[in-house]
């Protein structure tokens, strides 16, 4: 997964507070959420008994990106994505979809974008008992308008991605979690969004099942390239869907970063303490420690930028001194040597070491 900085920017989150409590907007002189000293409002909400679910929150999401937030319970990571979407209103700041902000927009407009341009997943998958799996998934196109026969074409296509063909007469009762799941993410699908926010969708099934959503997922994203931002507090999890990852701690992001960036430089002991048993192997990948000079003739060898040195490391018992390192597309954009490998590994047993 490419880390999304070369992209343009679909969602812009911008100083967002969300305070709760009497006149909580009096905490900021306008509704922009830009204070001069972020950690006296802090002190402040909490020192008059107001509680800030969201401080002065800012990140980029970018077009195709899987935007990872995640934190411990009452971190703020569920606030966040609710403020983004005006399910909770925000106090303060600014969220800036294609360049519109979007908490000055109207009820009507919000509506609308919710409707055409947004798909949301959440951990109660929500489906309607009394709809079966066609029916649930075509209903926010029928909220729409969309005409029967469009809306059963487009639903049956999503039950089909996401391999439910077969069930589209069942009711959820007669389906699995993970298939109850499945219809949940083929519903947020129909309406074709551009911008997606799954909020701790796995996190109620079985490890089995949840490993098996995941590849769904992966799989499901390689094909639609959707802009994404997902809310869970599994860091494994995390490591493994995430081009980037922004990690909160009472209401605030303490870091951003690369699955690889936040385990090998943790800003801070909470970060440390999420990363400090994730194996270094799984987590630094070939673009990482790719060079550029001299690159090999690209060929059957080659290896993607997003393949990790637990995948890579067997390949050099096949005696080769390095192998081509290719991007989405196919090029190639550097080369691994095995000393690269092993400084790598060497570098983040120090950086452990010191930590």
């Amino acid at each position: 997964m490419a880390s999304g900085l070369d992209r343009a920017t679909k969602l812009t989150c911008k100083n967002v507070w969300k305070v709760y409590g009497p006149q909580a907007d009096s905490f900021f002189t306008d509704g922009n959420g830009q204070v001069d000293d972020p950690d006296r409002i802090v002190a402040q909400v909490r020192e008059s008994g107001h509680i800030g679910a969201a401080c002065d929150v800012s990140f980029d999401v970018h077009e195709g990106e899987i935007f990872i937030i995640m934190g411990l319970s009452g971190s703020g990571k569920s606030t966040i994505v609710r403020c983004l979407s005006r399910l909770v209103e925000p106090t303060a700041g600014e969220v800036i979809l294609d360049g519109e902000n979007l908490l000055k927009v109207s009820k009507e407009k919000l509506i609308d974008i919710r409707r055409h341009k947004m798909g949301m997943v959440f951990q109660n998958f929500g489906l309607l008992p009394h709809l079966s799996v066609l029916e649930n998934v075509a209903f926010p196109l029928q909220v729409q308008g969309i005409d029967r026969a469009e809306r059963v074409r487009r639903a049956m296509e999503m039950i089909e991605l996401v391999g439910l063909n077969g069930r589209e007469t069942s009711y959820p009762r007669q389906l699995s979690g993970g298939q109850q799941q499945r219809v949940g993410i083929a519903r947020s699908l129909a309406v074709e969004p551009e911008l997606w926010f799954l909020d701790e969708p796995f996190s109620a099934l079985d490890p089995l099942i949840r490993r098996q959503m995941q590849d769904e997922f992966l799989r499901l994203q390689k094909m639609l390239h959707k802009t994404i931002v997902f809310i869970t507090h599994d860091f494994l999890e995390a490591l493994r869907l995430a081009d980037r990852i922004a990690i909160m701690k009472d209401g605030r992001v303490v870091q951003i970063g690369t699955p690889a960036e936040v385990v090998m430089k943790p800003a801070d002991a909470y970060v440390e303490e999420f990363t400090q048993d994730v194996p270094r192997v799984k987590v630094i990948t070939a673009g990482d420690i790719m060079s550029s000079a001299g690159r090999p003739l690209e060929g059957a060898k080659a290896v993607s930028t997003q393949t990790t040195l637990e995948q890579l490391m067997p390949r050099f018992g096949e005696g080769l001194d390095a192998i081509a390192v290719t991007n989405e597309s196919g090029t190639v954009v550097g080369h691994v040597t095995p000393q690269a490998v092993l400084s790598a590994l060497a570098s983040a047993h120090e950086e452990g070491s010191a930590l």
